[in-house]
């Protein structure tokens, strides 16, 4: 039997690139999109990246906080999704580092790329100072996504099955576990 209470260094070098590379290619892709559009899908992306992070976070709450034994039961009954969710619970703190951290922590920071980048387009576009623009945007930005996930974590607690089965159900067509 494995001591649980042992640092899983290949875990935490794995995550630190993935968390490299994810974040690499994101802020690559809204360095290259974002400036190129519109105010309006600029603020549809930023609120895109925004929800989706306050979605993860609850992912990540649920899946610590999720049943096993009704996991287990649902798994032996061929529910879709649930032998998915058994190896979430099972590997909670992994899934909940990854969701949490990772997707949470990126998300973060390209949604205050984005929100400076509408900022300063705000500020060309209005011809105004961009300060206040660049203020009050930053400070709505980590206001929802304080509050979201702040909501979220207390739906995810009273929700902890519904909400693994359903994302487990979403992500079970892109896993080997079929």
């Amino acid at each position: 039997m494995k001591n649980k209470s042992k640092i899983d260094k290949k875990w935490v070098i794995t995550i630190t690139i993935l968390a490299f590379l994810i974040s690499l290619m994101f802020s690559i892709i809204s360095e290259a999109i974002i400036p190129n559009v519109s105010i309006i899908i600029s603020i549809i992306l930023l609120t895109i990246v925004v929800f989706l992070g306050i979605v993860l976070d609850m992912v990540g709450v649920s899946v610590t906080v999720a049943d096993l034994k009704t996991f287990n039961s649902m798994a032996s009954q061929k529910v879709k999704g649930a032998a998915l969710g058994v190896k979430f619970i099972k590997n909670a703190n992994k899934v909940s580092s990854f969701c949490n951290d990772v997707i949470g922590d990126i998300c973060g920071i390209i949604s205050g790329s984005i929100g400076i980048t509408l900022a300063l387009s705000l500020g060309r576009k209005l011809s105004i100072d961009i300060v206040p623009i660049t203020l009050t945007i930053t400070a709505l930005i980590a206001s929802i996504t304080i509050g979201g996930k702040a909501l979220g974590k207390t739906i995810a607690i009273n929700n902890s099955n519904k909400i693994l089965l359903s994302f487990s159900k979403i992500v079970y067509p892109f896993t080997k576990t079929k």
